[in-house]
């Protein structure tokens, strides 16, 4: 069968590229086309354009980029047709993968959605769309089956969450080599995982590495995101005790004691290594008080969105200052408290489904395509 893939942005590229390698296994002779990044070029296929080429975040980056997002969308129909796909396979991306989807469902062609917008926490109108257009919907969250069938009528397959796979599937990190590599002393490790964009990094950065002098016997690694140049942290590498490790966030987790975390995927990815976290957020006022109206969630953690219930501390907005970052910080690094997290880490793993995502999404697919 041919397939049109959609994936938009770095964790898209992640799923997508396991996806596809569980529908080769599947179907040794399945062609692919995509929208996506390295890790499903290295699958095989072919690349028509990079999700570097396609991140437009924000309202005023998305109304400056608009006449390039409007030709991608053009082009990418076009494309559609031309090719002839069995199916097209959406991956989160929702601006984007909403219109292709209306686009493919109007021209006959089945549309599997991979990974759901998170319209549970805004824009839940969006389902609308969802029920005219996508065929058949893979969620990876078990309350959004819940939210789905029971709220909205509108059956999904709850397949779990591929992060267990991509965690599972990982090389082990030899702690002596990985120190070796980027200059890392013999003292435990704070990972400090400040988010991907330039202005969250500076804001969240600022505040994470006061705690440095506060807590002599940790060392406290940076972890660089893959969008951003190496370059661009040599301003906060300035203080004893703090390094850098850059685009290798799971290896980073692999081996570190606690970290300091702004809120998104890397929450969750923190608590599947099992690394004791404080969860930080600090936006814009005018940004936050808005987006406070409009997200219709009680957490901004995956982690206690999904255990329904604060189990890492969350500390947002006003919150998020040196003094409460230091108390949580102890907190994490108490054996105690440690105990408890770990517990709730374990559970929540329970709750995701167990591994096998991708294999189950593949069989599925290839069943209703």
């Amino acid at each position: 069968m041919k397939y049109y893939i959609i994936a938009g942005e770095a964790s898209g590229d992640l799923h997508a590229s396991n996806l596809m390698k569980a529908l080769r296994r599947e179907e040794a002779h399945a062609e692919f086309r995509f929208w996506g990044g390295d890790l499903m070029q290295e699958v095989g296929g072919t690349l028509v354009k990079h999700y570097r080429d396609l991140a437009f975040m924000g309202f005023t980056e998305v109304i400056m980029n608009l006449r390039t997002i409007l030709n991608n969308i053009k082009f990418c129909k076009k494309d559609i047709l031309e090719y002839q796909p069995s199916a097209v396979i959406l991956v989160d991306y929702p601006g984007f993968n909403l219109r292709i989807a209306e686009f493919a469902h109007k021209n006959g062609i089945t549309v599997h959605y991979y990974i759901s917008p998170q319209i549970w926490a805004w824009k839940e109108n969006r389902i609308k769309k969802i029920k005219r257009d996508v065929d058949h919907m893979y969620v990876i969250l078990p309350f959004e089956k819940e939210f789905y069938e029971d709220k909205h009528n509108y059956p999904v397959h709850f397949v779990g969450h591929p992060l267990l796979d991509a965690i599972a599937n990982r090389r082990p990190v030899d702690l002596e080599a990985f120190s070796e590599e980027h200059g890392l002393n013999d003292k435990p490790i704070v990972a400090l995982l400040p988010g991907s964009r330039k202005q969250e990094i500076t804001k969240m950065l600022g505040i994470m590495l006061k705690m440095v002098d506060r807590f002599p016997d940790h060392q406290f690694v940076i972890g660089g995101a893959p969008g951003q140049e190496p370059s661009f942290y040599e301003t906060f590498l300035k203080k004893d005790n703090v390094a850098l490790v850059h685009n290798r966030t799971y290896d980073l987790l692999s081996v570190s004691s606690a970290a300091l975390v702004t809120s998104g995927t890397a929450t969750l990815e923190t608590a599947l290594f099992k690394v004791p976290e404080v969860v930080c957020y600090r936006g814009g006022e005018i940004s936050y008080q808005i987006g406070k109206r409009l997200v219709n969630v009680k957490y901004i953690s995956l982690v206690n969105l999904i255990l329904d219930r604060e189990a890492v501390r969350e500390l947002i907005q006003d919150e998020f200052n040196e003094e409460n970052l230091e108390d949580e910080l102890f907190k994490v690094l108490d054996h105690k408290h440690r105990e408890k997290l770990f517990d709730d880490y374990y559970e929540l793993e329970k709750k995701l489904g167990g591994k096998g995502a991708s294999e189950k999404t593949a069989k599925l697919i290839i069943k209703n395509s």
